[in-house]
């Protein structure tokens, strides 16, 4: 027979003869009450024999994963339950006086159970046939909390009072109470000394001051009654509070003289976002998904207790934040998408991803799931392959647009145009870089070769699964890669050639505080230093004078970089990089074919505007205090003399063009100032 029809019975029979006490008096009153203690026994017994512990460990161990940023300090957590297990030799005396005090004076003196408030309750719930309630010691709520269900009846009174006296058959006192500090609720999400301390005060347990360990002993009882965020539970908490206070007097554990001059303590507004809203869920999601592919189960992550330590530094990721909310106009499409990330070269780390606004929203990572088309973002990549067949930057190039190529592989001719139409004539290839102009990137990544370019791409860390092909246009960025890539990829050319695989999770400590798993640097150099020195000598151009002088404008250090934009500004990007730092910075639509243009109220979004203003505050915020760091002297590949390649790529007549010259007009003049306003937006 199971103990629900057991119980069945005991209250189908109990019910019977509560009856009969209206009838028969004080003689049926003294058989009811032979009735209780018979049903009572029987029901106890059977349950000791057959209520068994399920393993104590394997709840109070069961906490979420930490996830932290790389000074310590908590980004967020993985798991259903909030807590921390703290052993009970760090958790102050004072507060464990406290709870004794709100909860069970006589903890250390009773037994598992109070006859009194067992009595209490099966009267209780005789009297509201099993929905009554009741007193309980720490060790019944304890076994409450930790193996039996909230629901309100005989049956779960007799299993709690079973379980208790068989954990103190098991366990010490002292282990009992420091299992019960540890799974207690809190309320607000936390379950534990430690994760209560951390949401009410924002401190670690034993930082707490005798007023706050009031506190927490007082919300103990109900943390919804005594909920601190509303009036009336504010005003109950503090006569509870008081009541814990005076408790504590009066058992000998606070000197009655110190106890007047405490003050009930200021307590943190409750958070009413979830763990993954904002910007931080993009981050917690990307640890989860590289923790998984590290080997970790999902169950290893929502109840291990991990301790899961990352690359992500706080300071540059608020940087990250603060500057796409301040760069980025209030009103700006709904369905604007920006994402951010910044990488330390030569090591690969992560120090900064900004996603979206709002994970709960979109679960939709810009930064590493989105694409966009990079245009000439690119260019570098066709710059490299041409320094490393030995063309100079002093080369001279012919930059009239439009102009027609043969493009022989395909057996077509190949129309380019610069932005806007711009004419440059000749003009030479370190310019040209500033300028970034189409007419001369498309003849200089032919006569590099378009593979070469390619090959340039994938080694500076392009991915497999981003699609390119050997056609002119390769140089002009027509793929449409994740912002990290490129982000990886201007990070190579800032450790002077060496590729470094970015990664997150830096070490995961098991819930012993031993070490499952540390990072590795997978580096290797894959451009020589000398190339490197001189493209970094060419894209500083690009800052100073060309396409992105929003993003050095008041840097204070040395920067290189290059915009980024598409046909019909349909995506825009700034890619720059210190020596310390490197950050790709791009904004686009979910309909990749839809303009940028009007946002915020510039004419013309290109990657000078938006993407090199929000690179320049991020950068400016993420590296106040670093060191000032010079980039490597040019190389001078090729030799200084000018080489002429303006007539090396055989150029067709521009009538032949697949499309209608684009007006020369320049683009409407932006309504919003840029100090310094770049001098060409690309």
């Amino acid at each position: 027979m199971a103990i629900e029809d057991i119980k069945s019975a005991a209250l189908g029979f109990l019910k019977h003869h509560r009856d009969n006490i209206i009838k028969y008096g004080l003689r049926g009153s003294i058989f009811f009450l032979g009735s209780i203690f018979v049903a009572a026994s029987f029901i106890f017994t059977y349950a000791y024999f057959t209520v068994g512990i399920p393993d104590p460990k394997a709840f109070v161990n069961s906490q979420s994963t930490i996830i932290q940023f790389a000074d310590g300090t908590e980004l967020g957590r993985l798991g259903s339950e909030n807590r921390t297990i703290v052993p009970l030799a760090n958790i102050p005396l004072n507060l464990r006086h406290a709870v004794l005090a709100a909860e069970d004076r006589n903890f250390y003196s009773e037994h598992a159970f109070s006859p009194q408030g067992l009595a209490r309750a099966i009267f209780d719930n005789i009297k509201s046939l099993g929905n009554g309630g009741g007193g309980s010691t720490i060790t019944q709520q304890y076994a409450k909390t930790a193996f039996l269900t909230p629901a309100r009846s005989v049956q779960r009174k007799i299993k709690e009072i079973v379980i208790a006296i068989k954990l103190e058959e098991q366990q010490s006192k002292d282990q009992i109470l420091e299992n019960y500090l540890n799974t207690i609720w809190f309320g607000r999400g936390s379950y534990g000394v430690q994760t209560a301390a951390q949401t009410y005060f924002s401190r670690n347990v034993n930082q707490l001051t005798i007023p706050q360990e009031a506190v927490l002993a007082a919300i103990l009882r109900s943390p919804n009654y005594y909920g601190p965020s509303y009036t009336d539970g504010l005003n109950r908490l503090k006569a509870r509070w008081q009541y814990v206070i005076d408790g504590m007097v009066k058992t000998g554990w606070l000197d009655a003289a110190k106890a007047k001059t405490l003050k009930f303590p200021t307590i943190n507004a409750k958070i009413t976002s979830g763990a993954l809203a904002g910007p931080k869920g993009y981050l917690m999601s990307y640890v989860t998904a590289e923790l998984q592919k590290l080997g970790f189960s999902d169950t290893q992550l929502q109840v291990g207790g991990l301790v899961v330590k990352t690359t992500l530094e706080a300071k540059a990721q608020s940087a990250a934040q603060d500057a796409v909310t301040k760069r980025i106009p209030a009103k700006a499409p709904e369905d604007l998408r920006v994402a951010l990330v910044s990488i330390r070269p030569g090591t690969g780390e992560i120090v900064a991803m900004y996603g979206g606004r709002d994970y709960l929203q979109s679960q939709l990572n810009n930064a590493t799931q989105s694409t966009a088309q990079a245009g000439s973002t690119f260019k570098p990549f066709a710059l490299v392959a041409a320094l490393e067949s030995g063309i100079s930057l002093q080369s001279t190039w012919l930059g009239t647009s439009p102009a027609v190529y043969d493009d022989p592989n395909a057996n077509t001719i190949y129309s380019v145009f610069n932005y806007s139409n711009e004419q440059f004539g000749k003009i030479n290839l370190l310019d040209a870089t500033a300028h970034s102009v189409n007419t001369v990137f498309v003849p200089l990544g032919m006569k590099a070769g378009p593979q070469n370019v390619i090959d340039v791409a994938r080694r500076a860390g392009i991915p497999d699964s981003v699609q390119m092909w050997a056609t002119p246009s390769v140089s002009l960025g027509v793929a449409s890669p994740h912002v990290i890539d490129v982000a990886g990829a201007y990070a190579t050319f800032a450790a002077q050639g060496v590729y470094a695989k970015p990664f997150m999770v830096k070490e995961v400590l098991g819930s012993n505080q031993g070490v499952l798993y540390e990072s590795r640097i997978q580096a290797q150099q894959v451009f020589s230093a000398d190339v490197m020195a001189d493209l970094t000598y060419a894209l500083q151009g690009v800052v100073k004078y060309g396409t992105g002088g929003a993003a050095g404008a008041g840097l204070g250090r040395p920067a290189a970089g290059k915009t980024g934009t598409t046909t019909d500004n349909a995506s825009a990007w700034f890619n720059g990089y210190t020596p310390q730092l490197a950050t790709s910075v791009a904004i686009f639509r979910n309909d990749a074919t839809q303009s940028l243009n009007g946002i915020g109220g510039l004419g013309a979004v290109t990657g000078g505007t938006y993407p090199a203003m929000i690179w320049n505050s991020y950068t400016k915020a993420a590296m106040k205090g670093m060191p000032v760091v010079s980039f490597p002297a040019p190389a001078n590949i090729g030799g200084t003399e000018p080489t002429d390649f303006s007539t090396a790529v055989p150029t067709l007549d521009p009538s032949l063009a697949v499309r209608p010259t684009p007006a020369t007009k320049k683009p409407t003049p932006s309504t919003q100032k840029l100090t310094p306003a770049p001098k060409k937006t690309k």
